[in-house]
């Protein structure tokens, strides 16, 4: 499989949450599988950093990429293409990171692994 992490997934497996379901966990830590990691990711997490909206990660914040490499992830960038398909998306959905997830998802032909079901209105495939 090829997945895409949405936030909360990333952060759920980092911490080793008890919210992130086993089947996410064993399909994430299967190394037979390609997980993405979005340039859009490390751009929310460090927002909600910012806003004080998320604390105790201030080391991965400062060594993102040396823990996505410890894990096996590949980062994904944003180009052009994936921000004209995103902000091209149908529907209300108004949040800009999983409106990036989703086009980014949708294009690459990746499963977005997410407990967010609005982002399968997008017509991308999740997982969870």
């Amino acid at each position: 499989m090829r997945l895409l992490l949405d936030t909360h997934a990333l952060l759920w497996w980092w911490f080793d949450d008890a919210t992130l379901p086993d089947r996410a966990k064993a399909a994430i830590g299967d190394r037979d599988n390609e997980v993405y990691v979005s340039a859009a990711s490390g751009w929310e997490i460090a927002t909600k950093v910012r806003k004080g909206q998320l604390a105790g990660i201030a080391d991965r914040m400062a060594n993102f990429e040396h823990y996505l490499a410890d894990d096996g992830f590949r980062a994904l960038s944003i180009t052009m293409a994936h921000g004209v398909r995103s902000g091209a998306l149908p529907g209300a959905h108004k949040d800009p990171f999983d409106r990036m997830l989703a086009a980014q998802a949708l294009m690459e032909d990746l499963t977005l692994v997410t407990c967010d079901k609005v982002m399968a209105n997008f017509g991308c495939e999740t997982f969870w």
